[in-house]
Order: structure tokens, then C-alpha cells, then sequence
């Protein structure tokens, strides 16, 4: 039923999102904000507003809008009804529905947002039950989730490459489910740009093989939904010779896809002579020369999750060090583009026979660095 959900603050700023199915694109809200320009007070925006592919339904509560998205028709009521609990919910957790505390307390909103909804659905509203599920904040709490929920910048480098066998002379179009995501975008000489201009569709001759159709850049960091959260204890005591680590992964708004190929690597400090960790999944690395820790993970479990646990040794006479290490991450996530670009339809013109047509998506981590 609800596809996705944006807290929008008085300012016109996103500032969270929260996506139960595949990601959609934060331009959906230009709608939002066309209807808001509109309205003479924010009191007066509409409660639902229809675009091409979506319904926005939204309350305004504290100075905050909630704006929920919605492909299908569903009882308005229903969802706003919903949306009022949302806010409830967060008074009743933080004391106050403020920009700032739903800021401070942001992995506490997601988890209650995740047991609230299933697969768009309502499931868990009530207080009680919510709080049997999630304990409400505490200041230890809050400051575990200040260290380990929040993202300091995050982009999305896409690309479409394309592999074309076809005879003759055929022309192609190709459109997308949310075009209003690309608009950082670099094209193959051969696609028509003025018809991208005017339709948002993609429409060309194409080469024969391999090419790349178009590549493009999404840089707001409210946008990168990051697949991947990281929970970390790396430490180090004055005086002793001897650091704690502990790492573990999960998958995050994967939407059920597998994270694949995983392999964290973490320089360590110079003053660690070595590494005594128990992995309870794949097989850790650590040189004594180089101070590099690696850890093939493979694919991870969501119901048995990958930790690397255990202890460092410092060498004798060695200081603590000033600065704890950085944790860099590869993995790949197979038919799931974290962009959340979907390919609507593929169209060829010019010829008469009927071609094979398939679609692949991807991600891939470029540089994914957790700072401990």
C-alpha cells in the first residue's frame, strides 16, 4: 500500500526517508512542492495529490509534513489515519516530534518505521506492542545509534551499458518507470537528446555489441538509500597492551535481494602487532607488516549475521593510537539498482521481426568507508 515515506521540514528540506519496496526517486516530491507553492498556508496544501505514477497523501504535524507515496488507489483516511500514528508514536518515544529528535534518535525512527509497516502494510501500530519490540531511547542508546546511523556523504555513480545483435537498421526507444531521477546524465552519441528533452525517453539507433547507453550521477546523500549497516567496537585503553574488535554486517532496504561478494579490509594502527579474531563466516587475513586486515565474507545471511570478533596486541612500549582505523567494504547486490531507475518499456521501430529483449540491474560498493 504505502510505497514510501518523506519528512519534509518547514524549510522545503528532506530530511528522511524511509523506501518499503524499491527506492523512489525524492523528485516525486516536486509535486509536493508545486502544490505547496500554490497554497496560500501550509495549512492549505492538499491531502492528496495525483501525478503520473503516484499518489501523495500527507499530514502536517509539527511544522513537519509527512508525505506518503502511493502507486495504487487506496481509502485516503486510511493512510492519513496511519500517518497520525507515525506521529504519535514518535511523541510518544522522544517526548517531542521535532525535526532534532527525530534527527538524534534516526535509527530508533527506522526500526520503528520497519516493524509499523510490512511490505507497505500496516502491521504493528499500537504503543505497547511497539515497545515490547523496540525499547524507547535511552542517553547510552542514543549515543550507540549517534555513532553507528549516520551517513556523512554518500553518491551514486549509475550506469546503462547495453549489448546489441540485431540486423538491419533498427530504431529503439527506451522508457523508464521514474525518468525525473536522471538529470545528471552524460550520453552515447547516439542517443536523440532533443526527444530526451521534450519526453523523458530515450530514443536511438544503436551500434552493433557492446556500448555504454548513458551514465549518470546521483549526489544527494538523502537519495543513497545505503544497502549495508555496520556495527563496530574498535578500542583501544591507555596502558594497555591490548584493543578490542568487533565487527558486524547486515543488509538494509535490500528489498529482499542478496548482498553478494562481501570483503571488508581495515588498515590497522602501525602499533598493532597482531590480531587474534574469531570470524563466524568466511575466512580474515592479517599482515604484520603491511597492518592490513581482511575479511572475505561472502554472501550475507539476514538470520545469521557475519561478525568478525577478537583481539589486537599492541606492540611493547606502544602508545594508544590517536586515531581509530577506517573500515572499507566491496559487496554487490544482483536485479537491484540502489538508485531505484526502472526500465518501464523497450521499443523497436524500423524492422519486422520480433527481438529478444532482457534486463539486468546491479550494485556494486565503490568506495564504502565506515570511519570507527
Amino acid at each position: 500500500m504505502i510505497h514510501s515515506l518523506f519528512l519534509i521540514n518547514a524549510s522545503g528540506d528532506i530530511f528522511l526517508e524511509k523506501h518499503w519496496k524499491s527506492v523512489v526517486s525524492r523528485s516525486v516530491c516536486d509535486y509536493f512542492f508545486e502544490a505547496q507553492e500554490r497554497a496560500t498556508e501550509p495549512e492549505n496544501v492538499p491531502p492528496v495529490i495525483p501525478t503520473p505514477h503516484h499518489y501523495l497523501i500527507s499530514v502536517l504535524r509539527h511544522r513537519i509534513f509527512f508525505v506518503a507515496v502511493i502507486q495504487s488507489e487506496v481509502p485516503p483516511l486510511f493512510v492519513i489515519e496511519f500517518l497520525h500514528r507515525v506521529v504519535d508514536t514518535f511523541q510518544d518515544y522522544f517526548g517531542v516530534c521535532t525535526e532534532a529528535a527525530i534527527k538524534d534518535n534516526v535509527v530508533v525512527v527506522y526500526e520503528l518505521l520497519e516493524e509499523m509497516l510490512d511490505n507497505g502494510f500496516p502491521l504493528a501500530t499500537e504503543s505497547n506492542i511497539l515497545k515490547e519490540l523496540i525499547k524507547p531511547p535511552t542517553i547510552l542508546r542514543t549515543m550507540v545509534n549517534t555513532i553507528t546511523g549516520s551517513t556523512i556523504t554518500a553518491e551514486i555513480q549509475g550506469v546503462i551499458d547495453a549489448c546489441v545483435k540485431l540486423t538491419g537498421m533498427p530504431d529503439l526507444t527506451l522508457s523508464f518507470m521514474n525518468p525525473r531521477l536522471l538529470d545528471d546524465v552524460s550520453f552515447h552519441p547516439c542517443v536523440r537528446f532533443k526527444r530526451w528533452e521534450a519526453e523523458r525517453i530515450l530514443s536511438f539507433i544503436p551500434p552493433d555489441g557492446n556500448f555504454r547507453l548513458l551514465s549518470y550521477h546521483v549526489s544527494s546523500q538523502n537519495l543513497v538509500a545505503i544497502p549495508v549497516y555496520v556495527k563496530h567496537n574498535i578500542s583501544f585503553r591507555e596502558g594497555s597492551s591490548q584493543g578490542r574488535f568487533d565487527l558486524t554486517l547486515g543488509p538494509k532496504q535490500t528489498m529482499g535481494k542478496a548482498v553478494e561478494s562481501v570483503l571488508v579490509s581495515s588498515q590497522l594502527p602501525r602499533g598493532v602487532l597482531n590480531a587474534n579474531l574469531s570470524a563466524s563466516q568466511g575466512t580474515y587475513t592479517f599482515d604484520p607488516v603491511t597492518k592490513l586486515l581482511s575479511w572475505d565474507v561472502g554472501k550475507i545471511n539476514p538470520q545469521k549475521l557475519p561478525s568478525l570478533k577478537g583481539t589486537m596486541s599492541l606492540q611493547a612500549g606502544a602508545s594508544k593510537p590517536d586515531e581509530n582505523p577506517t573500515i572499507n567494504i566491496q559487496f554487490k547486490i544482483q536485479q537491484m539498482a540502489i538508485s531505484g531507475l526502472k526500465v518501464n518499456r523497450l521499443d523497436m521501430y524500423g524492422e519486422k521481426y520480433k527481438p529478444f529483449k532482457g534486463i539486468k540491474y546491479m550494485t556494486k560498493a565503490g568506495k564504502f568507508q565506515v570511519r570507527t
